[in-house]
């Protein structure tokens, strides 16, 4: 009878009990706080994506309009072309740099440009053509072929 009588005792002790619970709204609060930062992460993560797909999208597009646009002077006839790759380069220019190259001449605009592209080919190489010497007299005829070429790898570099 020993364990009748303990099995009764328990069953009554057991059935004594009160329910377990937490804190009024200790659950809720909890919940409530996690669910927002997951939220907030999430939409700083999708700003972040935005942020770098919008100056992705930028950059690739100054190079692809300055690429296409090269491409367009490609049947132009040798004089024309050249002043279209300057054209063009002026307006790449003040687009990567600022309005301050608008004014820039000579030896000055060279100098800007060679520092932009990272290269010498304006200041030194054949590219000068294209700064100084557009419309006066020259003693050969310019590789338009050559210049046309590497303003496109120049172009091609665009990162900014």
């Amino acid at each position: 009878m020993t364990q009748a009588a303990t099995s009764t005792d328990l069953a009554a002790s057991l059935a004594d009990l009160r329910g377990l619970h937490l804190p009024a709204n200790a659950a809720g609060a909890v919940q409530g706080e996690v669910v927002a930062a997951i939220i907030l992460g999430f939409v700083a993560a999708l700003l972040v994506g935005a942020v770098r797909a919008w100056r992705t999208r930028r950059r690739s597009t100054v190079r692809r309009a300055a690429l296409r646009e090269l491409q367009a002077a490609r049947g132009l006839e040798p004089e024309a072309r050249l002043v279209a790759q300057a054209r063009l380069l002026r307006r790449t220019a003040r687009t990567l740099d600022g309005d301050a190259v608008a004014d820039l001449r000579g030896a000055a605009w060279a100098a800007r440009l060679d520092r932009i592209f990272a290269t010498d080919f304006f200041g030194q190489g054949a590219g000068r053509i294209l700064v100084e010497g557009l419309y006066g007299r020259r003693a050969a005829s310019p590789d338009v072929e050559a210049i046309d070429a590497e303003i496109t790898r120049l172009l091609a570099r665009i990162r900014a």
